[in-house]
């Protein structure tokens, strides 16, 4: 199922990851953050994908966009998890994997608008 495509390759087993952190919290009985998580953090890579059929290079960014906002919330979702200490569930695995999937994104969006700007030119 390997599609050469990192940041969709990332995203998708990340979503995976968090389909199995929300069986867990819902097994402790935390309903609300975890329902927040799990549809932010899905977002991310359905957002990503959608991004690979773009019509254009300016629809590319803004998928990538919604892609990147969806990220940050997740990171949001997983910080009030470590720092309320609402579960004892280790989440510090998930919030390295998502900065590292916000710094890609953020960074293939830079890239894109800047391809853009200089066709423009």
């Amino acid at each position: 199922m390997k599609s050469e495509n990192i940041i969709v390759d990332k995203t998708f087993k990340f979503s995976l990851d968090i389909i199995s952190l929300f069986k867990k919290l819902q097994e402790e009985r935390e309903f609300i953050i975890s329902r927040q998580l799990l549809k932010s953090a899905t977002s991310i890579g359905a957002n990503v994908e959608e991004a690979t059929a773009a019509q254009s290079k300016r629809d590319f960014i803004s998928k990538m966009s919604i892609a990147s906002k969806e990220a940050r919330e997740t990171k949001y979702w997983l910080r009030l998890l470590e720092d309320s200490e609402i579960t004892k569930i280790e989440v510090s695995n998930h919030l390295n994997e998502i900065t590292h999937i916000i710094n890609i994104i953020t960074k293939i969006i830079i890239t894109a608008r800047k391809n853009i700007n200089n066709t423009e030119l």
